[in-house]
C-alpha cells in the first residue's frame, strides 16, 4: 500500500541518500576538520574518565563481531557497541563541541556513528567527512524545527534527540540507503527518540555521557543498519496524523525548517568548539578573565571581587555546580590563581575544597543578565574585576573564542588537542593523529585510522 509523502520528506530523504556523493564547500570542509580533531580529542581523553571506564567495562561484556575500534583501547567490537562506547567517551565530561542554537553536541554522536561504518567498510576519508557534515545538519535542523528551549522546558533533552537523528543520517548516507530506505530509517529513528532533562542530576556524568553521547550514536546507527538489512516501515514520520512533531513539539512548528537552505546553509558553520575543556556557558567568562589577566598582570591576592555578567539562561546551567568543569565560580577562581586553565586543573575535584580556591571563590559573583541572552547562544560575558587598590577593570565579549563567530584556528585547536591526548597517546602519536585528521579528505581507507587511536 502506497503512503503519502510530503514534499519536505521527499527533499530530505533524497538529500540524505546522496550526501556522500556531493562535494562540500572548502570553508565547510576546513571547519569540519577542526571539529573532527576536537571530537577525537574529547573521545580519547574521555576514555580515561569515569564514564569512559564504565563504558569500557560494559562493552567488554557484550563481545561482538570485531568490526570497529573502541578508541583509546585495543578492543574491537560490533559497530553498534563501538559507537556506544566512543559516544560516551566524547561526552565523558564537557570537552566536546556544541551547536549552541540547537542546544546539541553533534560531534559526540555523529562522529562515532560515521566512524564505525567507515572503519568497517574501509570507506574514504572524504565520504566520512561529508557524512559528518550531513549529521551536523540533520541534528541541528531537527531541534531547530522542534524549537529547542520549549522542547527542553517540556522535560526532554535536546542533545539526545537531535544527535540521534544526526547519527542516523550520517550512517544512512554512508550505507548508501536509497531515498525510500532513508524514510524508513528516519521512522525507526523517531521511534527511539528519548532523553530526559533529569540527566543533569547525575553528579558523575555517566548517565549524561550515555544520554548525550553513546545512546544517540548507538541508536542512530542501529536504525540505519536495521533498514539496510531489509526492514520496512512508515515512509513519512514528519507529516500526517499524529506525526513526530505532533508528538514532541510543545509549540507550533514549521516543517519546512527541516530543509530550508539544505545544501546551501551548513549548520557546521554555526557549531562551536570550546577553547577551554569546560562547560560551554563558561567560555565567555573565561575568555574575558583570561584577556584581563594577560593585559593587566594582576594576581589573586590583588582582587577584591569579580562580577561576571552572563546570559541568564546559561548561568542556570553552570551556577555553583558540584562538578569542577561546569562550575563558573570555581573555574574563574582556578584561572585567576593559576593564571591559566588546563584539562587537569579543570577536572580536579580536590581543588573544589582547596582553602585558597574557596577564598577566591567567595569573591566571585556570577550574575544572570537577560540582555546578554540570545537565540544563537553566543558565549557572552561582561566583567568587572575590582582590585584592592581601588582600580576597576572592565572587559567583555559578545562572541567568545571558539564560538562560530570567533572560531579557533588550527594552531589553537591543536594546542587544546595536545593537552587532552598527549598524556594518553604520547607526543609523537598525537601529532601523527592530528595530521591524519587534518588531511582526512586525502585518506583512501578509514580502517587505517586504527593505528593512531588504539592504546
Amino acid at each position: 500500500m502506497s503512503q503519502k509523502i510530503s514534499p519536505t520528506m521527499q527533499k530530505l530523504s533524497k538529500y540524505i541518500s546522496a550526501a556522500t556523493s556531493k562535494p562540500i564547500p572548502e570553508k565547510v570542509k576546513e571547519r569540519a576538520k577542526l571539529h573532527l580533531i576536537d571530537t577525537f580529542s574529547a573521545m580519547i581523553s574521555g576514555s580515561r574518565l569515569e564514564p569512559g571506564k564504565k563504558a569500557i567495562t560494559y562493552v567488554k561484556t557484550l563481545g561482538g563481531k570485531p568490526e570497529a575500534t573502541v578508541i583509546g583501547t585495543k578492543i574491537r567490537t560490533s559497530m553498534q557497541n563501538a559507537a556506544l562506547a566512543n559516544g560516551m567517551f566524547g561526552h565523558a565530561d564537557e570537552t566536546d563541541d556544541t551547536h549552541p542554537p540547537s542546544l546539541t553536541h553533534p560531534g559526540t554522536s555523529v562522529v562515532p556513528s560515521a566512524l564505525a561504518i567507515s572503519e568497517k567498510h574501509k570507506l574514504s576519508g572524504e565520504e566520512f567527512l561529508r557524512a559528518v557534515v550531513l549529521g551536523y545538519d540533520i541534528c541541528a535542523r531537527t531541534l531547530l524545527t522542534l524549537k529547542p528551549m520549549p522542547y527542553l522546558r517540556s522535560g526532554h533533552h535536546a542533545g539526545a534527540t537531535g544527535q540521534l537523528f544526526g547519527a542516523s543520517a550520517a550512517a544512512g548516507a554512508l550505507l548508501k540507503l536509497s531515498p525510500l530506505e532513508v524514510r524508513y530509517m528516519l521512522s525507526y529513528t523517531g521511534q527511539q527518540t528519548s532523553g530526559l532533562y533529569t540527566m543533569f542530576r547525575d553528579p558523575e556524568h555517566i548517565e549524561k555521557a550515555y544520554a548525550m553521547g553513546g545512546m544517540p550514536a548507538h541508536n542512530g546507527l542501529q536504525a540505519a543498519l536495521m533498514v539496510k538489512s531489509g526492514w520496512t516501515g512508515v515512509e513519512d514520520i514528519f507529516s500526517g496524523e499524529r506525526n513526530f512533531f505532533y508528538t514532541f513539539a510543545p509549540e507550533e512548528y514549521e516543517i519546512n525548517d527541516l530543509v530550508d537552505g539544505l545544501g546551501k546553509r551548513f549548520e557546521m558553520m554555526r557549531a562551536s568548539i570550546k577553547r577551554w575543556p569546560i562547560g560551554g556557558p563558561i567560555q565567555g567568562p573565561m575568555h574575558v578573565l583570561n584577556d584581563l589577566v594577560k593585559e593587566h598582570r594582576f594576581k589573586a591576592s590583588d582582587i577584591d571581587k569579580i562580577i561576571a555578567r552572563m546570559p541568564d539562561k546559561e548561568l542556570e546551567i553552570v551556577n555553583n555546580r558540584p562538578m569542577p568543569d561546569i562550575s563558573v565560580q570555581h573555574l574563574l577562581s582556578v584561572m585567576v590563581i593559576d593564571g591559566k586553565l588546563t584539562f587537569k586543573s579543570a577536572h580536579d575535584f580536590a581543588r573544589m575544597k582547596d582553602p585558597q580556591v574557596l577564598k577566591m571563590r567567595s569573591k566571585v559573583q556570577a550574575v544572570g543578565d537577560e540582555t546578554l541572552t540570545d537565540v544563537q547562544r553566543r558565549w557572552r560575558c561582561v566583567m568587572e574585576v575590582h582590585l584592592k587598590n581601588g582600580t576597576v577593570l572592565h572587559g567583555q565579549t559578545m562572541a567568545a573564542k571558539g564560538s562560530f563567530e570567533n572560531p579557533l584556528n588550527i594552531n589553537e585547536e591543536k594546542e587544546k588537542a595536545m593537552d587532552l591526548i598527549g598524556p594518553i597517546l604520547g607526543k609523537v602519536r598525537s601529532i601523527d593523529l592530528l595530521d591524519y585528521l587534518w588531511n582526512i579528505d586525502q585518506v583512501k581507507n578509514m580502517a587505517t585510522i586504527n593505528k593512531f587511536i588504539t592504546k
